[in-house]
């Protein structure tokens, strides 16, 4: 791999999204760069999912290394289309604010036939680079320049800073961003940083230094007013902080001033002390603690301690600021990692029921305490499809709680949710307390439509915070489009599987003297028609014969290609087979006519191969066949004492020439003998470089089924051909066993 720069090409699917993701981890960690391997595989997690979302084309991702600095780029083939961020220019999807709050720098450029939007993270361990200029209106977003022509934007830190202010309009900061702005942040969210607890350790010992303390502590803020103990020492830290609340704090630390008080204060009073100096710590103007240094003598500080220990409080707010920050930036990269794991499993199933049960899943018990899915058919009300609770034991009185409430609200946005209390009061009362739970619903929105609501709940005492709230949001636009996907593939693959149980044969019927032996295995998951058939039937009595002279045919086929094209040659061959058949054409006749309707359809026609055979005299040692092979893999007879032969000549595929003169070959099959029929993907599965039928492989594989019964030797070849390769086959599987008894 090249160490200046890496690329790669992934397909418009769910799953490129993690492939793209664990390229950019390996070429990073081949260029030593695992440091900054977490932030790039989330930005490239997140426009690589823009790219399949929204320009709906394959996608390349490039990483380079340009002065020491790590630029990676993903680009669509959809250049008309702007890049929508979420509160500026959009509703819904993914955005780009993550991008800003995770590169250094970022930029859209332009050509003629794609779009790519790029990224810079400075490399692992380098200073952090200075402010650049701004080169764009702050409003103006990425898709305000579509259609200008080459050109490229780069943000720098003010920038950034800019449109994460315009993506948190309407007091919003921003989706997984925690509560900045909102109210200070909860004294023990500080406790939880090491830098923070650091920092208070030193303030603590050097406002003790320059006061000449007894005792020192910093006294953080909680959300409900109380004060807790951040840090302390001396004779501070033998002392319990008891009932200390903001609003028990004299004029002056509201005003944000440092004081010197005496015992009288609540400060003094909390610590036990006699005398003390104290000095507000603040952050974008909330008072976010207090730094207070305590003495037993009364009188002991003056006001120039105060203005040394106001001095200090300012130096240590800005260090628990970073703090704080830095310890939001963590949690903000743990949430975003954990919904990019979560779109990851929900791209990985097409299962309706299964998508549902993932969503409550992953909801409880990171956001709520439970989780309901309501989802919505056409004409009908919501139906309540699946309950998860963290308890296992309520779970089922949740699910009657939620049966017997109101129908789950058709919103357009997420909003809290009062219909538990509609439930009878019986039913409330076996939930227990979960029928006072603060409930929150989530309308599931997909391709413009709702699809079905999630609500979530937790317990009375513990309201949803905004980033729970934003978060669960998030996770429901992508739930919406996994549940609304799996719904259209189980949709269609029951259409596939009607289509194509209509485009084989109801039954095989009974052929006296012969055994009659099927496989049909289409490939993939039944989400498309394969192009595979086969079908055996009477074909009318013989010329002047009784019905018990009846004939028969057989035929087996192969149309290019799958889905609906190849479906409707399919039909187009089955049917054709049998009209012709009870014509009494002959088989190089049928043939023959049935190029020519192939050809008649045109572009919509399909190259077809196809044996067809006609079981046309029974004698008293076997049958005789007369077959003829369209482009088709040729059959095998296999006598009775092991020996295999090709039992006819090749001749011109279907579809291809008009005019083509078809000729038949005669078989005669003695009693014991056994003639095989398959299609190409028998011959042709494959495992690793090497196909089953190499080096006559097909051959020593029946020569194999000596004295087995029809079924039995279809039964081998078909497990065989699954044992062949590890990867499931990619082509469809048809044979038809014909043994002379």
């Amino acid at each position: 791999m090249d160490r200046q720069t890496a690329s790669a090409t992934f397909p418009s699917a769910a799953a490129a999204v993690a492939d793209a993701r664990r390229f950019v981890r390996k070429v990073l960690a081949d260029w030593g760069m695992d440091e900054a391997a977490d932030d790039a595989v989330l930005a490239t997690s997140e426009l690589a999912t823009n790219a399949i979302a929204y320009a709906g084309t394959s996608f390349e991702v490039s990483c380079r290394l340009e002065d020491g600095d790590i630029k990676i780029e993903v680009r669509d083939r959809h250049p008309t289309r702007g890049i929508e961020m979420p509160g500026v220019t959009a509703s819904s999807g993914r955005g780009l604010p993550s991008i800003a709050r995770l590169a250094a720098s970022w930029g859209v450029s332009y050509d003629h036939r794609t779009k790519g939007v790029w990224f810079r993270l400075a490399r692992p361990g380098a200073p952090a680079a200075p402010a650049e200029a701004e080169t764009a209106a702050p409003a103006e977003t990425a898709g305000d320049v579509a259609g200008r022509g080459p050109q490229t934007r780069e943000r720098g830190p003010r920038d950034r800073e800019q449109a994460r202010e315009a993506a948190g309009a309407q007091g919003r900061e921003g989706a997984l961003s925690g509560d900045v702005g909102d109210m200070p942040v909860a004294g023990d969210r500080l406790l939880r940083s090491p830098a923070a607890v650091e920092a208070m350790e030193d303030g603590v010992a050097t406002a003790r230094e320059i006061l000449g303390a007894e005792g020192a502590a910093v006294l953080l803020t909680e959300r409900d007013g109380r004060m807790i103990m951040g840090s302390s020492a001396g004779t501070a830290a033998e002392l319990p902080l008891g009932e200390l609340s903001v609003a028990g704090l004299g004029p002056a630390a509201r005003a944000g001033s440092p004081w010197v008080a005496a015992e009288a204060d609540p400060t003094a009073t909390a610590l036990q002390a006699r005398s003390v100096a104290a000095a507000p710590l603040e952050s974008q103007g909330r008072l976010t603690g207090v730094v207070v240094a305590v003495s037993s003598a009364p009188g002991r500080f003056d006001e120039a301690d105060g203005v040394r220990l106001g001095r200090l409080a300012d130096e240590m707010s800005l260090s628990l600021e970073k703090a704080r920050v830095g310890e939001l930036e963590r949690s903000w990269r743990g949430w975003l990692s954990f919904v990019a794991e979560a779109s990851d499993l929900l791209a990985g199933t097409l299962d309706q029921e299964r998508t549902m049960a993932l969503v409550a899943q992953l909801v409880v018990p990171r956001l709520a305490t439970w989780c309901a899915v309501y989802t919505v058919a056409d004409g009908e009300p919501d139906r309540l499809a699946y309950v998860w609770h963290a308890d296992e034991n309520r779970a089922d009185g949740l699910r009657e709680l939620l049966e017997h409430a109101g129908a789950a609200p058709p919103m357009d946005g997420p909003g809290p949710w009062n219909g538990l209390a509609t439930a009878p009061e019986e039913v409330r009362a076996a939930a227990g307390d979960t029928a006072a739970d603060h409930v929150y619903a989530f309308p599931l929105i997909a391709r413009g439509r709702r699809i079905g609501t999630i609500v979530i709940g937790r317990p009375p005492g513990d309201r949803f915070p905004r980033s729970a709230i934003e978060l669960a949001e998030e996770l429901s636009r992508r739930a919406a489009l996994a549940v609304d996907n799996a719904r259209l593939f189980s949709a269609q693959t029951a259409m596939s599987s009607a289509l194509q149980r209509s485009l084989l044969p109801p039954g095989i019927p009974e052929i006296p003297g012969l055994e009659v032996a099927v496989v049909y295995e289409p490939a993939g998951e039944g989400s498309e028609v394969g192009g595979d058939f086969y079908d055996v039937f009477e074909s009318g009595p013989g010329p002047g014969g009784p019905a018990s002279s009846s004939r028969w045919r057989f035929a087996i086929g192969d149309v290019c290609g799958t889905g609906p094209e190849a479906a409707a040659v399919t039909g187009l061959a089955r049917h054709a087979l049998r009209i012709l058949a009870a014509e009494d054409m002959s088989v190089p006749a049928v043939l023959a006519r049935l190029n020519r309707l192939i050809l008649g359809e045109g572009e919509r026609g399909r190259l077809l191969t196809l044996l067809h055979g006609e079981i046309a005299t029974r004698r008293p040692d076997g049958v005789r066949i007369r077959l003829t092979s369209a482009g088709h893999p040729l059959p095998l007879v296999l006598d009775p004492d092991g020996g295999v032969r090709e039992a006819a000549t090749a001749q011109a595929l279907l579809g291809v020439f008009d005019g083509v003169d078809f000729h038949t070959d005669t078989v005669d099959l003695r009693r014991g003998e056994v003639l095989l029929c398959v299609t190409d993907g028998v011959t042709e599965r494959r495992s690793g470089s090497r196909l089953l039928g190499d080096g006559d492989g097909l051959e020593r594989l029946l020569a194999g089924c000596t004295g087995l019964s029809a079924g039995a030797v279809a039964a081998r070849i078909q497990r065989a051909v699954r044992d062949f390769g590890p990867e499931p086959s990619n082509d469809d599987i048809a044979l038809i066993v014909l043994r002379a008894s």
